[in-house]
């Protein structure tokens, strides 16, 4: 017996392809084009794909002072967010039957509905008060606000994690503390994937926590250097989009390779 096509589903899929596929197709095909080849059909193959762009690029934008900057807060965010998140998450879960920890957890919980805009001043306030407005307080902030979804999404894959593991060690003689690194953490991985995935592609692409928090230019990440640097791509889009390709590349080939932990991972942690 044949399945039946389900056609509305089908075209919104090639719809919501074509949405995605066709700005990225345009990037690339800019950012190797020349300026001359812009005045003639947009949607055009480069006739000499030339890395010229790029190369002036990366001189316009200190490019590589920016990545190194992005990886910086990237590689560090990612480490303690997983370790970090992950011992909270541990925490809250089993002792929920506590009044306290269930508040911990709902609190926890409410800050995904709050909007950065209306905790911006705030922080930009306290942070430079503090001396916060580097690169170290920007990976101290991705982690503290990383914190509630990543809680809710541990948990869930927590608690069905049978006791029982954590039981048979202790009676072993582990503590509570070589419980969770030894028993639940290796347990975590497909969780602590998922959690790692996700934070690195937020801490790479973000541009408004930086925006309003670093003073120094030396300290600009990728995202923030575009912005910095529009003004001197506003006549000419090849070096822009040549720019944003470079800075779009890493996160493209981190997400095709690690999708399948994502989907995976958020649907262990939201239905178990």
């Amino acid at each position: 017996m044949t399945k039946k096509t389900n056609w509305p589903v089908t075209i919104l899929l090639i719809l919501g392809s074509l949405f995605i596929v066709f700005p990225l197709y345009l990037t690339v095909t800019i950012a190797f084009k020349t300026p001359a080849e812009m005045a003639g059909n947009l949607l055009a193959l480069p006739q000499s794909w030339s890395f010229n762009n790029f190369t002036e690029a990366i001189e316009m934008t200190n490019f590589f002072n920016a990545f190194k900057n992005s990886l910086f807060v990237t590689v560090f965010v990612v480490i303690f967010t997983v370790l970090t998140n992950s011992l909270v998450a541990y925490a809250v879960a089993r002792n929920l039957h506590k009044k306290f920890y269930k508040f911990l957890y709902y609190y926890f919980i409410s800050a995904m509905f709050i909007p950065f805009p209306i905790i911006m001043l705030p922080i930009v306030k306290q942070t430079s008060a503090w001396g916060m407005d580097n690169l170290v307080g920007l990976i101290i902030l991705y982690i503290v606000f990383n914190l509630s979804f990543n809680v809710f999404i541990y948990i869930g894959y927590i608690r069905s994690i049978p006791k029982e593991l954590e039981e048979a060690a202790i009676i072993d003689g582990a503590s509570t503390w070589g419980v969770f690194w030894k028993i639940i953490f290796p347990l975590l991985a497909p969780m602590n994937a998922t959690v790692a995935i996700i934070t690195c592609l937020g801490a790479w692409n973000d541009f408004m926590l930086p925006l309003v928090m670093l003073s120094d230019r030396d300290m600009a990440t990728l995202p923030l250097v575009q912005y910095i640097f529009q003004s001197q791509f506003s006549t000419d889009y090849n070096l822009a989009f040549a720019s944003y390709l470079m800075a779009l590349a890493p996160m493209i080939i981190v997400y095709i390779f690690a999708q399948k932990w994502v989907i995976s991972g958020v649907m262990r942690g939201s239905i178990k």
